[in-house]
């Protein structure tokens, strides 16, 4: 079974699971797990523009771009559940409410960042460097589409 099949049917059952998992994930868990993910797949991102703007290790990249595809195609959805568009417990969130309520176009740009981070781990995969600059920017872009519509700056 190709790996594009086989990711499409996890992201087909990742999705029907997301509903269940809300409901056992209390909201601040929710946002704290987020939040984690985003700063790992950051971390990771940064690893990458070392490398860069660096000298290039093709197996440190390879490594980045495979944590950043995880999380793009983790399912994050499931962790933006009711409760979450506003700080619980000690745990704060920079989403806009409008998130919740423009679900097509959260979809939209959920699909560009995981489209783009499985181009930059194909890109890796290949140890060419040029190719890794073109696919990280496309990742950078598909990142400041969402934080420029649904991340307050406040």
């Amino acid at each position: 079974m190709k790996k594009s099949t086989l990711r499409a049917a996890f992201g087909i059952i990742a999705l029907s699971l997301a509903t269940g998992v809300c409901a056992q994930v209390k909201p601040e868990d929710q946002i704290k797990f987020r939040k984690a993910a985003y700063s790992f797949a950051a971390w990771n991102s940064g690893k990458i523009k070392a490398n860069l703007d660096g000298t290039y290790d093709a197996a440190q990249v390879q490594a980045a771009a495979r944590a950043i595809a995880a999380v793009a195609n983790s399912g994050m959805s499931a962790l933006y559940g009711p409760g979450t568009d506003k700080a619980v417990g000690d745990q704060k969130t920079s989403v806009k409410p409008e998130l919740f309520t423009n679900g097509a176009e959260v979809g939209k740009l959920a699909g560009d960042f995981a489209t783009a981070a499985n181009e930059l781990l194909k890109a890796a995969e290949t140890g060419d460097a040029a190719a890794v600059k073109v696919a990280y920017g496309a990742v950078g872009k598909s990142c400041k589409a969402c934080h420029d519509q649904f991340r307050s700056r406040d």
